[in-house]
């Protein structure tokens, strides 16, 4: 086959990746059952990391630090929310995909409901704790009466909202775990176009519209997200879905709801045990003030638009693996993991080079603040040192999610973040006086130590033997 005729053979796989015609991928080629996968997961998570970089985008443009400062604080306190919405995301992909693979869909349909009501009680109870202590929530995080009067309105909005954060992360894990990756891609594709256009208008002003400020941002987002659910739910109840939800899937089973919290629980652990470790990094970088929280902020969202694709194929390799070992293949599932974590180290590996020489050009896109900048530059900098090894570890990791395995990377979580980088950071930036970039290095040098355990553990196999 000649060169031409690959690149003609590529785009027509693309194509196919793009509308999602495949959902079983427990036989065939495992590198074109990557690519099928990974092309509409990475186009999902891109999209999911442009809702951040657009609100900074324009919210940079007040030119106030302190609006900056808010969203990254607030941010911080939403990775709760993400971490909940994480975990019965996983939950919801493992099991889904494990009935998939056994070719027993309408279980597969009643899993996905009973892992949307457990979703539904955690966004109401949120929601609840945010009407009531959004300011008091802000202060706590260290910001200051500026920054709370400047956004306490951004926390609000969000903390309010987070069911659309809730159901949006959920309802995806779903389709995921169907292998009909492609459906939470469009979604998502459609949610950002909503965000894009109401954030300026929301934020500015326009008309008889008036101007929010970073308020608008929360808003636009919420507007956005919650569109994208309704989209979610009008396909899950359509014929257009592998995982079709009937009335019949809508009777609370209090034994998958017990499988839902079982098998979420390792994999909510394991983000709130992260999520928390970046509350505890925020109110450390606080310290230096709010320039060196809006440099931190601003790169940290460059950091995720980065490293969301690359969960996009770190989601793939959970989903191959929870249809291949429904499918009684746990060679092909560990074949598919080393495969994925491969090419995920070489994307990264190449994010890393553009962060080491082009960090500074990518933060003036978002700020003329010289210090800033500088901060930023820095996060970037230093964190990217450990995209190597993340590569593979954020692959071994969803690898455990999709087989049922989560107390392995909670506990890897819990050591990793909790008793190294959490320490060593303030050791480094308070103790030694290395400022912020301590805390980069603790991030860098954290990260890298459990993707090596991880990586570990993987090799001995046990997962393969976990029944969900």
């Amino acid at each position: 086959m000649n060169f031409f005729s690959r690149i003609k053979s590529l785009c027509q796989l693309f194509v196919i990746a793009v509308k999602g015609e495949e959902q079983n991928f427990t036989e065939g080629s495992i590198n074109r059952a990557i690519f099928l996968l990974s092309v509409p997961m990475i186009l999902e998570m891109a999209m999911e990391s442009v809702f951040a970089v657009v609100d900074i985008f324009f919210v940079s443009r007040l030119n106030s630090s302190d609006a900056v400062a808010v969203i990254g604080l607030t941010e911080s306190l939403l990775a709760i929310v993400y971490s909940i919405a994480w975990g019965i995301s996983m939950g919801a992909t493992a099991l889904v995909a494990r009935r998939v693979g056994e070719k027993n869909n309408e279980a597969a349909a009643t899993a996905g409901v009973q892992a949307i009501m457990v979703g539904l009680v955690f966004s109401i109870l949120i929601s609840l704790t945010g009407l009531f202590f959004y300011d008091d929530l802000l202060r706590l995080m260290g910001a200051s009466e500026n920054v709370v009067a400047t956004g306490s309105g951004f926390t609000l909005w969000m903390l309010a909202g987070n069911i659309t954060i809730m159901m949006l992360f959920l309802i995806n894990g779903i389709f995921r775990g169907a292998g009909n990756a492609a459906i939470a891609m469009r979604v998502l594709w459609i949610a950002n176009l909503f965000n894009i256009v109401l954030d300026p208008i929301l934020i500015f002003g326009l008309g008889p519209i008036p101007a929010l400020g970073v308020e608008g941002a929360a808003v636009s987002t919420n507007i956005g997200r919650g569109v994208g659910v309704l989209i979610q739910l009008y396909y899950l109840f359509s014929d257009k879905s592998i995982v079709k939800f009937t009335i019949q899937n809508f009777k609370i089973d209090w034994k998958i709801i017990k499988q839902v919290i079982e098998v979420s629980a390792g994999g909510t652990g394991q983000f709130l045990i992260s999520s928390a470790s970046w509350v505890f990094l925020a109110r450390i970088i606080s310290h230096f003030g709010s320039v060196a929280i809006a440099g931190y902020t601003i790169a940290l969202r460059v950091v995720v638009f980065t490293i969301l694709p690359s969960w996009g194929m770190a989601n793939a390799a959970a989903t191959l693996v929870g249809q291949n070992l429904g499918a009684s293949q746990p060679e092909r599932a560990e074949k598919s993991v080393w495969k994925t974590g491969f090419y995920n180290t070489i994307f990264l590996g190449l994010i890393m080079l553009v962060f080491l020489f082009w960090s500074a050009p990518i933060l003036q896109f978002f700020t003329s603040d010289s210090k800033v900048v500088e901060y930023g530059t820095q996060c970037l900098q230093i964190v990217a040192l450990g995209y190597l090894f993340y590569g593979y570890g954020m692959v071994i990791t969803q690898s455990f999610n999709g087989a049922g395995d989560t107390k392995t990377p909670t506990l890897l979580n819990l050591f990793g973040f909790w008793c190294f980088q959490i320490p060593l950071a303030y050791l480094l930036a308070i103790q030694l006086n290395l400022g912020p970039k301590g805390v980069y290095a603790a991030i860098a040098i954290a990260e890298s130590a459990i993707a090596v355990a991880g990586i570990i553990l993987f090799r001995m196999g046990r997962w393969k033997t976990v029944k969900v």
